[in-house]
């Protein structure tokens, strides 16, 4: 069920989260520094609920992390018996008969929507990185549009390292991004990829200094911001569709696009 009503503050602070809205920008902060940012199953339903109860102005999300680190990854307290503090451990109930797998696959989705709502086309989500983005970190700036990285991030994709598979919505967009080729050397080897390679292999579509990345990312906010909302929304919807469709479908799709425009612009000129 969709929530009609935004997580509190004791909400967000049992996730690990801070929200802050100011006119057309949120900004969600990771904030549990005294484990590196580190995120759980909490995390990522709650991360969900901030999505689906966006302000309809809310036109760009920022994901940050609090301190020097954006995200170690996953807690890995879920793993243990005793799982996370008020939380149930991940293997409580692993089973392979069809109950069982039916659960974990209903909540292995529930965690993803915390990722897949950053791909909304009516919100542009920008991912700023400092320092270590591992394993679900990594895979949370691969869900937004837009990396801006500091000069110090290691990007890493941990999960195979640890018996897993990267399950957070992460592998798509990499692979779109690096190829498959080189997405299977960066998964299997779990190696750190740091901000200068990142921007090589199209990972980040800038980096700066360390105490440049607030004022960067304030910048590009500011340019993203100057389009028209539904310009932005209808043109990020089609470029979404872009890597899926050939080109004679996608010049049908511009065209239908371009119409709708033209229809509100005449609408809004009194036509």
């Amino acid at each position: 069920m969709v929530e009609s009503a935004p997580p509190s503050k004791d909400d967000l602070a049992a996730a690990g989260l801070r929200l802050e809205i100011a006119d057309a920008v949120a900004t969600v902060t990771l904030s549990r520094p005294e484990r590196r940012n580190a995120m759980t199953g909490r995390t990522w339903t709650t991360l969900a609920h901030v999505g689906h109860t966006l302000p309809p102005s809310v036109r760009i999300v920022v994901i940050k992390g609090e301190g020097s680190t954006f995200s170690s990854g996953i807690d890995l307290a879920m793993f243990s018996p005793e799982g996370v503090e008020g939380e149930a451990s991940v293997l409580r109930n692993i089973g392979d008969d069809t109950e069982s797998r039916a659960a974990l696959d209903a909540t292995i989705a529930a965690y993803q929507e915390g990722f897949l709502w950053l791909r909304r086309p009516d919100i542009v989500s920008i991912a700023a990185v400092r320092g270590h983005a591992i394993g679900a970190g990594f895979q949370l700036a691969l869900a937004c549009d837009l990396r801006v990285l500091a000069d110090d991030a290691q990007l890493c994709m941990k999960e195979p390292a640890l018996g897993l598979v990267p399950d957070l919505t992460g592998t798509k967009p990499l692979v779109d991004i690096v190829g498959v080729s080189r997405a299977i050397e960066l998964c299997l080897t779990a190696r750190s990829v740091g901000a200068a390679e990142a921007r090589e292999l199209r990972l980040a579509e800038l980096v700066v200094e360390g105490a440049e990345l607030d004022a960067a990312v304030r910048d590009l906010v500011a340019a993203l911001s100057a389009t028209a909302p539904e310009a932005a929304a209808a043109t990020k919807e089609l470029l979404l569709q872009a890597p899926h469709n050939t080109l004679d479908e996608q010049v049908v799709v511009e065209r239908r696009a371009q119409a709708d425009r033209l229809n509100a612009l005449a609408r809004q000129l009194g036509m």
